[in-house]
């Protein structure tokens, strides 16, 4: 199985910058979409940020576009999430989750069901 373990999370100033850090481990190859998912209010866990690995490609949530960016390092199998201009209603508890992916045809991956998951950093904005 994949383990995966967020760091980076803690309290900020409205208008500042977190960077948030997932290793994962457990697994042979890079063929996985992952993604940055937050929990503020409820169950409910939205998609913030994912990545297609093998190719790169990012997708964001309306509401961080241009704010914050996803990226990948492959040799430290480490997922980011650079969070600038930080909002009050970006405070909430970040999950970081990863699925294996289709090569093609793979759509939006904010949109997949995700396999396995961290436990979670809290960001607090105020």
């Amino acid at each position: 199985d994949v383990q995966l373990v967020e760091s980076g999370g803690g309290s900020v100033q409205a208008g500042g910058s977190l960077r948030l850090s997932c290793v994962s481990s457990g697994h042979t190859d890079n063929s996985y979409c992952m993604g940055w998912f937050r929990q503020a209010q409820g169950p409910e866990r939205e998609g913030v940020a994912a990545i297609h690995v093998p190719y790169g490609s990012k997708y964001y949530d309306r509401t961080v576009k241009g704010r914050f960016t996803i990226s990948q390092d492959n040799a430290k199998n480490t997922l980011y999430l650079q969070m600038n201009s930080l909002k009050l209603e970006d405070s909430g508890l970040y999950y970081c989750a990863a699925v294996e992916c289709p090569l093609v045809n793979w759509g939006d991956p904010l949109t997949y069901e995700y396999k396995y998951w961290g436990q979670g950093t809290q960001v607090t904005v105020s």
